[in-house]
Protein backbone atom coordinates (compact mmCIF):
# COMPACT_ATOMS: atom_id res chain seq x y z
CA UNK A 1 0.00 0.00 0.00
CA UNK A 2 1.13 3.51 -0.76
CA UNK A 3 1.99 5.85 2.10
CA UNK A 4 1.05 9.00 0.16
CA UNK A 5 -2.39 10.58 0.50
CA UNK A 6 -3.42 10.09 -3.14
CA UNK A 7 -2.67 8.04 -6.24
CA UNK A 8 -3.41 8.47 -9.98
CA UNK A 9 -6.71 7.00 -11.13
CA UNK A 10 -5.37 5.14 -14.17
CA UNK A 11 -2.56 3.62 -12.13
CA UNK A 12 -4.98 2.50 -9.40
CA UNK A 13 -7.41 0.93 -11.88
CA UNK A 14 -4.55 -1.03 -13.41
CA UNK A 15 -3.17 -2.05 -9.98
CA UNK A 16 -6.55 -3.36 -8.74
CA UNK A 17 -6.88 -5.38 -11.96
CA UNK A 18 -9.86 -3.66 -13.57
CA UNK A 19 -7.82 -3.17 -16.76
CA UNK A 20 -5.09 -5.35 -18.19
CA UNK A 21 -2.81 -2.43 -19.02
CA UNK A 22 -2.45 1.10 -17.73
CA UNK A 23 -2.96 2.46 -21.23
CA UNK A 24 -6.36 0.71 -21.39
CA UNK A 25 -7.30 2.39 -18.10
CA UNK A 26 -6.15 5.76 -19.52
CA UNK A 27 -8.20 5.24 -22.69
CA UNK A 28 -11.31 4.34 -20.67
CA UNK A 29 -10.94 7.51 -18.59
CA UNK A 30 -10.57 9.67 -21.70
CA UNK A 31 -13.61 8.01 -23.29
CA UNK A 32 -15.75 8.89 -20.27
CA UNK A 33 -16.26 5.31 -19.03
CA UNK A 34 -14.87 6.11 -15.57
CA UNK A 35 -16.41 8.42 -12.97
CA UNK A 36 -15.18 9.37 -9.51
CA UNK A 37 -17.84 10.49 -7.04
CA UNK A 38 -20.26 10.90 -9.96
CA UNK A 39 -18.05 13.17 -12.09
CA UNK A 40 -16.28 12.23 -15.35
CA UNK A 41 -12.54 12.41 -14.74
CA UNK A 42 -9.15 12.53 -16.41
CA UNK A 43 -6.65 9.68 -16.01
CA UNK A 44 -4.44 11.90 -13.85
CA UNK A 45 -7.15 12.48 -11.23
CA UNK A 46 -5.87 11.83 -7.73
CA UNK A 47 -7.80 9.23 -5.71
CA UNK A 48 -8.19 9.28 -1.94
CA UNK A 49 -9.44 6.59 0.40
CA UNK A 50 -13.25 6.64 0.49
CA UNK A 51 -13.76 7.79 -3.12
CA UNK A 52 -16.39 5.99 -5.19
CA UNK A 53 -15.21 4.89 -8.64
CA UNK A 54 -17.70 3.80 -11.32
CA UNK A 55 -16.24 1.85 -14.23
CA UNK A 56 -18.43 1.12 -17.26
CA UNK A 57 -17.73 -2.36 -18.63
CA UNK A 58 -19.90 -4.14 -21.23
CA UNK A 59 -22.80 -1.75 -20.70
CA UNK A 60 -22.89 -2.12 -16.90
CA UNK A 61 -21.33 -0.01 -14.16
CA UNK A 62 -18.95 -1.56 -11.65
CA UNK A 63 -19.03 0.44 -8.43
CA UNK A 64 -15.82 0.39 -6.39
CA UNK A 65 -14.94 2.12 -3.14
CA UNK A 66 -11.28 2.96 -2.64
CA UNK A 67 -10.09 1.27 0.56
CA UNK A 68 -6.38 1.27 -0.21
CA UNK A 69 -3.98 3.25 -2.37
CA UNK A 70 -1.69 1.09 -4.48
CA UNK A 71 0.37 2.10 -7.49
CA UNK A 72 2.10 -1.17 -8.36
CA UNK A 73 0.41 -4.29 -9.69
CA UNK A 74 0.11 -6.76 -6.83
CA UNK A 75 -1.37 -10.21 -6.39
CA UNK A 76 -5.12 -10.68 -6.66
CA UNK A 77 -5.72 -11.10 -2.89
CA UNK A 78 -3.82 -7.87 -2.14
CA UNK A 79 -5.59 -6.04 -4.99
CA UNK A 80 -8.98 -7.10 -3.60
CA UNK A 81 -8.11 -5.37 -0.31
CA UNK A 82 -7.59 -2.03 -2.10
CA UNK A 83 -11.12 -1.90 -3.56
CA UNK A 84 -14.50 -2.72 -2.06
CA UNK A 85 -16.87 -3.92 -4.79
CA UNK A 86 -20.38 -2.45 -4.32
CA UNK A 87 -21.69 -3.50 -7.73
CA UNK A 88 -25.32 -4.66 -7.67
CA UNK A 89 -25.93 -8.05 -9.30
CA UNK A 90 -26.73 -7.96 -13.00
CA UNK A 91 -30.31 -8.79 -13.96
CA UNK A 92 -30.71 -12.35 -15.16
CA UNK A 93 -32.02 -13.08 -18.61
CA UNK A 94 -35.20 -14.41 -17.03
CA UNK A 95 -35.90 -11.00 -15.48
CA UNK A 96 -35.87 -9.20 -18.81
CA UNK A 97 -39.09 -8.91 -20.79
CA UNK A 98 -39.92 -11.48 -23.44
CA UNK A 99 -39.68 -10.34 -27.05
CA UNK A 100 -42.81 -8.93 -28.64
CA UNK A 101 -44.19 -10.93 -31.55
CA UNK A 102 -47.07 -10.21 -33.89
CA UNK A 103 -49.34 -12.95 -35.15
CA UNK A 104 -48.35 -14.27 -38.54
CA UNK A 105 -50.63 -12.88 -41.22
CA UNK A 106 -51.82 -10.01 -39.04
CA UNK A 107 -50.62 -7.54 -41.65
CA UNK A 108 -48.67 -4.37 -41.25
CA UNK A 109 -49.07 -2.65 -37.85
CA UNK A 110 -51.07 0.56 -37.78
CA UNK A 111 -49.52 3.79 -36.63
CA UNK A 112 -51.19 3.41 -33.22
CA UNK A 113 -49.88 -0.18 -32.85
CA UNK A 114 -46.36 0.92 -33.81
CA UNK A 115 -46.45 3.65 -31.16
CA UNK A 116 -47.63 1.13 -28.55
CA UNK A 117 -44.87 -1.30 -29.51
CA UNK A 118 -42.28 1.47 -29.35
CA UNK A 119 -43.52 2.45 -25.89
CA UNK A 120 -43.19 -1.16 -24.71
CA UNK A 121 -39.66 -1.37 -26.08
CA UNK A 122 -38.69 1.95 -24.51
CA UNK A 123 -38.14 3.78 -27.79
CA UNK A 124 -40.60 6.51 -26.83
CA UNK A 125 -37.98 8.08 -24.55
CA UNK A 126 -35.49 8.78 -27.35
CA UNK A 127 -34.68 12.45 -28.07
CA UNK A 128 -36.42 13.97 -31.05
CA UNK A 129 -34.21 14.92 -34.03
CA UNK A 130 -33.48 18.60 -34.62
CA UNK A 131 -35.71 20.37 -37.17
CA UNK A 132 -34.01 22.68 -39.67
Amino acid sequence: MSESGSVRLDSWLWAVRRYKTRSQATTACRAGHVRVNGDPVKPSTRLKIGDEVRVRVAGFDSILEVTGLITKRVGAPAAALAALDKTPPRPSKLDTAAPIYRDRGAGRPTKRERRELDALRGYDRLPMPEQD
